[in-house]
């Protein structure tokens, strides 16, 4: 009877094993507090891509006497302030159908903005980086409803124009007709669709897999944007993040998605945990998974090696390019 005891006591203590190393550990996770390799700072004024500041890795971010129009300032402003005149839906090859002006810019919407009822939640540096697009001689053009097109009336007293309830932007960084260098830009700044809702990537699941032309096959969340791994976390024998703070205003926790929403990602160890600041955070192979605020469209990958610590992760959650130990 003893031998029998023990032998089911092994087997209930190997399953229960089993089940913590499926699990990631424990659906909580701990955060052990050490050094923490950021390695960028987020951007300036609650990352809505502030013009004139430059982000290096590991030297933060540091004023430019430039500012940030583009090779020609003067013509950027003067372009960026124009009328709308007509707006046209153009078909852009990322995000399908866009709305731009009569000049071929794209508009973008602001998530901290309003619709019902229409409010403009950018003033300041902030409406440098993104001007308001005026109502003043705005009209609807193919494809566009007329119905659509409105206008909210700003803190100084101009008339901005609103797409379905949505407060109209140009970026600052887009010089020319078809440029989206404002699209996911602090993941708040999404161009707009002819029907005022954000044209994003819609299609892609929560998490995916997008070829790379130099790292192949990377994992990018719902909005295309490149996801990371952190070296120094940890996977087993229970999941811990060691991003924590101001690290996690910088490189944000990916939310957990479920894993009928993902395609391409390796299912095992597919998860999400609870951090210990309460944040939800999802998993790859049990590997806290990450975006960086340096990032400022889908495609980019400026947090690949990161201060030595950051790595584009790989579809089985691994990271490309990290050395190996």
């Amino acid at each position: 009877m003893k031998t029998s005891w023990r032998s089911a006591s092994m087997v209930v203590g190997a399953a229960a094993i089993l089940a913590l190393t499926t699990a990631c550990g424990q659906e909580s996770g701990t955060s052990s507090v050490g050094s923490q390799n950021v390695g960028a700072t987020a951007p300036a004024g609650g990352g809505y891509g502030s013009v004139g500041t430059s982000t290096s890795a590991g030297t933060g971010v540091s004023a430019s006497p430039s500012n940030g129009y583009g090779a020609d300032g003067q013509q950027g402003a003067a372009s960026q302030n124009s009328p709308a005149g007509q707006l046209a839906v153009t078909q852009n090859a990322e995000l399908g159908k866009v709305l731009t002006d009569s000049a071929g810019l794209t508009l973008y919407r602001f998530d901290e903005d309003t619709a019902e009822p229409p409010k403009s939640n950018c003033e300041g540096d902030c409406a440098k980086a993104w001007p308001p697009v005026s109502a003043d001689d705005a009209s609807a053009g193919a494809g566009i409803d007329k119905s659509l097109l409105g206008e909210v009336t700003r803190a100084d007293g101009t008339k901005q124009l609103t797409i379905a309830g949505w407060p109209a932007y140009r970026y600052a960084k887009d010089t020319k007709a078809g440029d989206i260098a404002g699209q996911g830009v602090g993941g708040k700044w999404f161009a707009l669709a002819p029907t005022g809702k954000k044209a994003t990537l819609a299609s892609l699941p929560g998490l995916s897999v997008r070829k790379d032309p130099k790292l192949g096959d990377i994992v990018v969340d719902k909005n295309g944007m490149t996801v990371y791994r952190f070296i120094k976390d940890q996977a087993w024998p229970k999941v811990i993040s060691n991003c924590t703070g101001s690290c996690l205003e910088k490189w944000p926790a990916v939310a957990p998605v479920e894993p009928g929403d993902t395609k391409g990602i390796e299912k095992k160890g597919l998860m999400g945990f609870t951090r210990p600041d309460g944040v939800k955070q999802m998993t790859v192979d049990c590997w806290p998974a990450y975006t960086f605020s340096g990032d400022t469209k889908p495609g980019d990958t400026n947090g690949q090696g990161v201060g030595g610590t950051w790595y584009v992760m790989a579809p089985s959650g691994k990271p490309i390019g990290a050395p190996k130990k």
